[in-house]
């Protein structure tokens, strides 16, 4: 089979897909197209991968930007503190032939409540 471009052997030459990593075979064998490549091919290739996690202060920054609840609101009595407006969201948690749930949050105490319309 031939190669249709060149590429670093992570790639399939024939259909650049990502290679999966040499195992115990003496190919590597492409998964979509069945392309192989000697296992040879990958002596002396070494493989780096890094992880990197969240620093606690930019964690900080997006709970800050959560505690503000915005968007559209209604002029619906929160039940549990009595403040006049409560911003809503809507989702089609059921059938399309059903009507839309209504998520109403008071950005005084938080207090939720759900309309089933």
């Amino acid at each position: 089979m031939s190669t249709l471009f060149e590429t670093d052997l992570d790639f399939c030459p024939h259909c650049g897909s990502v290679l999966p990593l040499p195992g115990m075979d003496d190919v590597v064998s492409c998964k979509r197209c069945s392309y192989k490549i000697d296992v040879k091919d990958f002596d002396g290739v070494e493989i780096h991968s890094s992880v990197e996690f969240n620093h606690p202060e930019s964690m900080m920054m997006v709970k800050e930007k959560q505690s503000q609840i915005t968007g559209p609101t209604a002029d619906r009595k929160c039940s549990k503190c009595g403040n006049e407006k409560m911003v809503y969201t809507t989702q089609q948690t059921r059938s399309a032939d059903e009507g839309q749930t209504v998520f109403f949050t008071c950005p005084n105490c938080r207090f939720q409540e759900i309309e089933y319309s």
